[in-house]
């Protein structure tokens, strides 16, 4: 094995266990220390993908290392306060994969930040079965990528993954007091659930039972140790009693302690917010996770001998990755330990006006911002917007971009929203000043994209009201953006390689009436249908006076105000105005929404579902409409028929092909997308 410091800088190979491990030596001026691949091989044998022939898959670990005196990592919290080689340098690790072209490609890095330790780019971005090690055909899906040459990888960037098979994380070290002893504090976990329960854990979970591991309480006896309940986020909190809850697990049977379970006396009831602050030590170098998606992009695009070098770096990040990806930018990770710009793209993709829990004490990265918890987190910030803009609240005049600015590292950058993000995510805060007054402009580096009619992630197709935690009242929007994120990855890839500019960009403003306060929205009386009647606030919040070195010192926060969340305003339909019309929505079957609300036996009814928008069909004949009294046209009266109805769903796809919101080659799964869509809107609905 090749050694950890000034070893010699080939490459040596042996085997382990009939696995091809290969191990890279770095020069000790770079910040990936070296490289262990302990997987390799071809992909789907070495299939040929189009003219960049085949793909070879590599996985193992990065060991990286940083020197806590060097300006560029001034910014990592406890950074000072890890345990240093004899270099005096921080060492840690993180998992890593790619798939690498064999000729070398296009010369352009797509690296996905993972979510929460997932690979959802595949099935994302190539309609793929999703996998953590994809193999098959159709773990590959169309292969979109792979075709248009990129070399794709992902880094463990997270300290508290769930410790399942395949998921990437950070392997960071824990930070001490200069004495040695252990750091203490407080940390905070909520939630709502969705129908009663015994107990919960304290790590983060959201959807599909993914999430987080969090910290385990270390102090079972603390009076620290408070837990609480309240029927809205704002509402006044309700102490439980103390001998009423514990810290236990049931497991096979038994209830036994536990350090990171809470359990309460007659069970958690649904539709309520239950909240526990609890003692904890022991903080991991949370920011360090910063400084490997930097250290890892710089090392593929400045290092000749890398595993998997490139000429260009272009990052990825998807909701909590997206907002990862916007913190990144805002703390100048974007600048490596020489200067040097290290993305030269970014898609900051269904983020909203977020940053995160990435580089504090104690977080957790894992922690959203949901309507219904992950409330009052560190995650929708002053500043919003790319440009300076002043916090009327504070007087502060600050802008996302302003560190990268000041280091010359401003990347190319996509912002794009749904719906949803407006909703329950603030999306409006990031193109407009603090209390909703003004447009304010995206810089010249800059694009706003707003998915028109979307949730946060496409529901599964025909549409279907989910059940559990996500159920809705309504039908989940099932509309695609797969299509819509080919083109944009196209024009992201020729603006950094010949500077061709993006299509303009596309998004709901004030100034012409398509961005409105919620009483202003014109959303139609549809019956049987509820309207959302507030969007997710953005609060100020007071973590106390340590929060600017990334301490905090009160939890729960206290709230100090609210930014002026705006929504898109809609048509007759119900269907926002203005953005990036897909044909569904630019010739609808349905109306389309960024918002669920919750079904009353999850509780809470007027609250939104997290991530899910709603899909409410529209009537099949006039003599429906007129029976029902909705206000909206029916199928019938739009539409001549089948021939008549694609014909337009195709004018409006060629549209954006025109645009170059949609690329020409997609078109025939376009076309039957739309067949489907007909054919499901126009049979009998089943009943609900």
């Amino acid at each position: 094995m090749v050694s950890k410091r000034g070893g010699c800088a080939g490459m040596r190979r042996w085997l382990i266990a009939a696995t091809l491990s290969l191990s890279f030596a770095i020069p000790s001026s770079a910040h990936v220390d070296h490289v262990k691949v302990a997987k390799r091989a071809d992909v789907l044998g070495g299939k040929s993908w189009g003219s960049y022939g085949s793909y070879e898959k590599l996985s193992g670990k990065v060991y990286f290392a940083v020197d806590p005196a060097n300006p560029h990592n001034r910014q990592i919290v406890d950074l000072s306060l890890a345990p240093r080689d004899a270099k005096g340098e921080v060492e840690f690790s993180a998992d890593f994969y790619i798939l690498r072209p064999k000729n070398g490609g296009n010369g352009s890095l797509l690296l996905e930040v993972p979510n929460r330790g997932g690979k959802g780019l595949l099935s994302v971005v190539q309609n793929a079965k999703g996998s953590s090690d994809p193999t098959t055909s159709a773990e590959f899906g169309d292969g979109f990528l792979l075709r248009k040459g990129f070399t794709v990888a992902w880094l463990g960037w997270q300290w508290d993954v769930r410790d399942e098979q395949g998921l990437m994380r950070l392997y960071a070290p824990i930070a001490h007091n200069p004495d040695g002893s252990s750091i203490r504090g407080l940390v905070r976990a909520d939630w709502t659930p969705w129908q009663k329960a015994d107990e919960w854990p304290l790590g983060h979970l959201i959807v599909g039972n993914i999430g987080g591991t969090g910290y385990p309480v270390s102090d079972p006896n603390s009076s620290e140790n408070v837990l609480t309940v309240r029927d809205c986020a704002v509402c006044k909190r309700q102490t439980i009693p103390r001998k009423q809850w514990h810290f236990a697990h049931e497991a096979d049977g038994k209830v036994q302690p536990s350090d990171r379970f809470v359990r309460l006396d007659g069970g958690f009831l649904p539709g309520k917010i239950y909240e526990i602050v609890y003692a904890a030590k022991d903080p991991v170098v949370v920011g360090l996770g910063l400084a490997a998606i930097r250290d890892f992009a710089s090392y593929l695009k400045y290092d000749p001998k890398a595993i998997a070098p490139v000429k260009r770096a272009e990052a990825l990040g998807i909701s909590q990755d997206g907002r990862f990806l916007r913190h990144f930018l805002w703390q100048d990770f974007n600048a490596d330990e020489h200067g040097r710009m290290v993305l030269d793209g970014v898609f900051s993709m269904v983020a909203g006006a977020g940053r995160g829990s990435f580089n504090h004490r104690f977080a957790q990265p894992s922690r959203d911002s949901e309507p219904t918890s992950s409330i009052f987190y560190p995650t929708d910030l002053f500043p919003f917007t790319d440009r300076p803009e002043r916090d009327p609240q504070t007087g502060q005049v600050a802008g996302l971009l302003d560190a990268a600015r000041r280091s010359h590292t401003v990347p190319r950058i996509f912002f794009w929203n749904t719906s949803f993000e407006y909703w329950g995510r603030a999306a409006s805060m990031i193109h407009t000043t603090p209390n909703g007054t003004r447009d304010i402009a995206p810089g010249p580096n800059v694009r706003i994209y707003f998915g028109v009619g979307q949730g946060h992630f496409p529901a599964p197709f025909p549409p279907r009201v989910f059940t559990g935690d996500l159920h809705g009242q309504q039908m989940a929007d099932p509309n695609p953006r797969i299509w819509v994120w080919h083109a944009l990855i196209v024009d992201m890839d020729e603006w950094i390689r010949n500077g061709t500019l993006p299509p303009p960009s596309a998004y709901p403003k004030i100034a012409d009436g398509t961005l409105v306060p919620l009483d202003k929205l014109a959303f139609p009386k549809i019956p049987g249908v509820a309207v959302a009647h507030i969007p997710v606030e953005a609060y100020r919040l007071d973590f106390g006076p340590r929060w600017p070195a990334g301490i905090i010192t009160i939890e729960p926060p206290r709230v100090l105000g609210t930014y002026k969340v705006l929504v898109p305003q809609v048509d007759r339909d119900g269907i926002d105005r203005t953005g990036v019309r897909i044909p569904e929505v630019a010739v609808p079957l349905a109306t389309y929404t960024g918002w669920n609300l919750r079904d009353p036996s999850i509780g809470m009814p007027d609250a939104l579902v997290p991530f899910t928008g709603s899909y409410i069909p529209l009537p099949l004949t006039a003599a429906d409409r007129r029976r029902t009294g909705d206000p909206r046209l029916s199928i019938e009266e739009r539409y001549k028929g089948r021939d008549d109805y694609l014909a337009r769903y195709r004018r409006a796809a060629e549209r954006l092909v025109k645009e170059r919101l949609l690329l020409e080659e997609d078109i025939p799964a376009i076309m039957s997308r739309g067949e489907a869509e007909w054919d499901f809107a126009t049979r009998k609905h089943p009943s609900r």
